[in-house]
């Protein structure tokens, strides 16, 4: 009988571990969860205190039934998922299914034999000792923590089982909503709304060179007149102080001479990491997570095999064990120095008491320079095993240490004193800064003082002016969230897990919720229906403070503080009333018909907003379905386009980087037109088409397909915009653009304008391919009054549009003549 099965999520986990443990035990991979709530059915019976019903997930029977077969033989079963509540879950499923404990067991006798061979082992990094000491200390299955997950994908199904339907009845089928992602989506929404309905407000500023008695010369800003300072609202105050400035006697008021320390950051915790790879490295979120854990599970290190290099990647924790910092700082005394070892090692509060076996996320060993696993790692890898690296070691370095001056500047003019100041810093010890600085989100005022190079000043010391430079602002409306700043604000204001961060900014995507331009988060129209809908119905459950509320308690339940159904029922309570209020209150977006003062282009009727299967159109309100012959006018609704401000469009015409490696994107033109690819290949081969992240939804139109009845819609294609049938791929009637000019060659087609693979314009015969008639040139229903040839055509030249005869031999041509100007 072997000695022990053990099991654990991944096949790459399995393969460190058994390196481990050696002979005598046997490590299998669950490949993720093995039960889950049932798809078809809620799998919750509310009436029975939230009484679950879990299944083997389709597909994973025969993983259970080969773990079953190896664990009768086994003298001991150690599950070791992740020691996380994702990870406890898996293995209360595990013993539930290998044990006797399984409901579906329940006519066989549980014995306790059964339940004592079953142990749980948990670690915070695949090393020798930490697996060997967690087998040393294998400990029970942690009830509050399944609990803490069961509470969370319960209520997670009630909300998506019972709201998605109502989107699907009010505004269309395929929507969905989420009990944390909704409340992400409500956060993009409503910052996109604030900076449409910001005001820009002016203002100004005057900058004076100045030159003192030795260089460099240096600007100080204005601030006001005297002691008090003074805002410049317009250019004509800007411009005053200008003219009262250029007789000014300038003279230094004080110098404040202060020594300022910045302390390091502390290690990573998992939103930390995703937001400075996201800055540093531009990888996605979800990218940073899947290298993260690659990392942890374990690399091939040559001759000492797989190592597992960082520890757990999903923790809310700076907290770092005692083995590893007494390493860090042997390691920082003896590569750096004393001047750079703190006297005791640098502790970092917690947000928050968490359970003492989590750690920050931090290398198992930082003898492991990155530049000596470089070989062995992908780029992407060894990219972020740097970060986490260098993070680390930084977090147990001294301080850096600036001087800082600040000079405040009287210019007097007349009976007048205007006062300007410059703040300037100098790097007096890079401490920490040695090894690693933190990204920042906007502008960074430290790096503005370093920018200033001040000479040697004293109070009462003269000035020269060399020159002054008032210049317009604008105030700035805050930015629109990217990855990083999305992180940070879900972070902040507690809503979800650090964990389900990737999973929330996929799913919004997915669902044509939001778009990403120039990496920044815009809402789209659909996405803000269903937010409307759902913030006007569900005032409780999708409130950000309650969200926020609700993962407090899922810690609480975490901790043992409170039972997973009383929070349940707590819960249901204000779900319940919402989704009453929802069914009978909600507005059916798909019957929606709002006036507007807008007249149809064709017959001049008022046109009206409507709903259909890609958002919202103008119509014509005075089309009847009864009545064939009425208007049948449509077009796009520009609030489907995005809305960019100034800043966003700068934001897109900036390079954009590969979402994988951080490499820069090029454009590129393939068989197929134009696409984004990576400068990395063939390291990397990621590619996007330009349409891609960025769907032009179809229009539908009221006009019926002639070929099956069926209505016509605008498609948009590779080659651009084109009408077609509705019934696609069944009916594949393609609406022709008919110039008025019958064919020339065949005499009885219809010439039609068309586009080339390459995007260019060109024209042909609708009887194509049995006539084979083609002209790069527009053709006209005019005979040429010199050779007689049946059409002329336009053309552009360098002089400008003429009307020319096609015939090779015959040079007839004239200048396009004017359009008529409106008397």
């Amino acid at each position: 009988m072997a000695k022990g099965l053990v099991i654990v999520e991944s096949p790459t986990k399995a393969k460190t571990i058994q390196k481990y443990l050696g002979k005598g035990y046997t490590v299998e991979a669950s490949w993720g969860h093995v039960k889950d709530l049932p798809k078809s059915t809620l799998g919750v019976d509310i009436d029975n205190d939230f009484e679950t019903e879990y299944i083997v997930i389709p597909g994973k029977e025969k993983v259970i039934a080969k773990l079953k077969k190896l664990a009768g033989s086994a003298e001991t079963i150690y599950l070791a998922p992740d020691p996380d509540r994702e990870g406890e879950a898996i293995a209360s499923h595990l013993a539930e299914e290998l044990g006797d404990g399984s409901k579906a067991k329940k006519k066989k006798k549980k014995t306790s034999n059964a339940l004592e061979r079953i142990r749980r082992v948990a670690f915070n990094e695949i090393t020798q000792r930490a697996v060997r000491e967690a087998f040393e200390n294998p400990r029970d299955i942690d009830q509050h923590l399944v609990d803490a997950q069961q509470a969370r994908r319960v209520l997670d199904r009630l909300v998506g089982y019972q709201v998605s339907p109502l989107l699907w009845d009010k505004v269309r089928r395929g929507l969905s909503a989420g009990r944390v992602q909704t409340v992400a989506l409500r956060l993009i929404v409503e910052r996109d709304r604030e900076i449409k309905a910001f005001e820009k407000k002016e203002y100004w500023t005057v900058d004076a060179t100045l030159v003192g008695a030795k260089p460099p010369q240096f600007e100080a800003r204005f601030l006001g007149k005297g002691a008090e300072k003074v805002e410049i609202a317009n250019q004509e105050q800007a411009e005053g102080i200008r003219h009262a400035l250029e007789k000014a006697a300038w003279a230094v008021r004080s110098v404040e001479k202060k020594e300022r320390r910045r302390n390091p950051a502390p290690p990573f915790t998992t939103s930390k990491l995703q937001q400075d790879a996201s800055r540093k490295l531009r990888f996605s979120v979800k990218r940073t997570m899947m290298i993260a854990q690659r990392l942890y599970e374990g690399i091939e290190l040559g001759g000492e095999g797989l190592v597992g290099l960082i520890t757990y990647m999903r923790t809310d924790s700076t907290r770092v064990s005692n083995e590893a910092l007494a390493e860090v700082r042997e390691y920082i005394g003896s590569q750096y120095g004393p001047d750079y070892l703190p006297q005791s090692p640098n502790t970092f509060k917690e947000k928050k008491e968490v359970q003492g076996a989590h750690e920050a996320i931090r290398p198992t060993s930082v003898l492991r320079h990155p530049d000596q696993v470089k070989q062995f790692l992908k780029e992407d890898e060894h990219k972020v095993y740097t970060l986490i690296w260098q993070r680390f070691v930084a977090s147990q370095i001294n301080p850096a240490v600036f001087d800082q001056t600040t000079v405040d500047i009287d210019a007097q003019s007349g009976t007048e004193t205007f006062w300007f100041r410059v703040t300037g810093s100098v790097l007096k010890f890079d401490g920490f800064l040695k090894v690693y600085e933190e990204s920042k989100e906007g502008k960074d005022d430290e790096g503005e003082e370093l920018k200033h190079k001040l000479p040697a000043l004293e109070a009462g010391q003269k000035l020269t002016l060399k020159s002054l430079k008032p210049e317009q602002h604008f105030t700035e409306p805050p930015p629109r969230y990217n990855e990083a700043s999305l992180v940070k604000e879900l972070e902040e204001r507690g809503i979800g897990r650090p964990s389900t961060y990737a999973t929330i900014l996929g799913t919004i995507q997915e669902r044509q919720y939001v778009q990403k331009v120039g990496g920044k988060f815009l809402p789209t129209e659909i996405g803000m229906v269903v937010t409307d809908l759902l913030v006007e119905n569900f005032r409780d459950i999708f409130d950000v403070q309650y969200t926020a509320r609700l993962e407090e308690e899922l810690d609480e339940i975490e901790e043992g503080k409170e039972g997973w159904t009383s929070a349940l029922n707590e819960f249901y309570k204000k779900f319940e009333r919402d989704l009453r209020y929802a069914h009978k209150h909600m507005e059916n977006i798909k019957r929606m018909e709002k006036p507007t003062d807008e007249k149809c282009e064709r017959c001049g009727s008022p046109l009206v907003i409507k709903w259909g299967k890609h958002g919202s159109f103008y119509a014509c309100s005075a089309y009847d379905k009864e009545d064939p012959n009425s208007c049948t006018f449509t077009k796009e609704n520009p609030i489907n386009l995005p809305d960019l401000d100034s800043a966003d469009v700068q934001e897109t015409t900036q390079e954009e980087y590969c979402e994988n490696c951080g490499r820069v994107m090029v454009l590129k033109r393939g068989r197929f037109g134009q696409f984004m690819a990576c400068t990395g290949y063939p390291d990397c081969k990621t590619t996007r088409r330009l349409d891609q992240g960025k769907k032009v939804p179809d229009i539908p139109l009221d006009e019926p397909c002639p070929k099956c009845g069926r209505n016509l819609m605008i498609r948009h294609g590779r080659y651009g915009e084109f009408t077609a049938c509705s019934g696609y791929p069944e009916c594949k009637y393609v609406k022709q653009n008919f110039i008025g000019v019958k064919c020339p060659l065949c005499k009885d087609g219809d010439l039609v304008e068309k586009k080339a693979r390459k995007g260019n314009t060109f024209y042909g015969c609708s009887n194509y391919p049995k006539c084979k008639f083609t002209s790069a040139n527009k053709p006209m229903a005019e005979h040429c009054p010199r050779c007689g040839n049946e059409y002329l055509v336009e053309k552009t030249l360098k002089a400008g549009p003429v009307v020319a005869c096609p015939n090779k031999e015959c040079d007839y041509e004239r200048a396009t003549e004017p359009a008529p100007v409106a008397g």
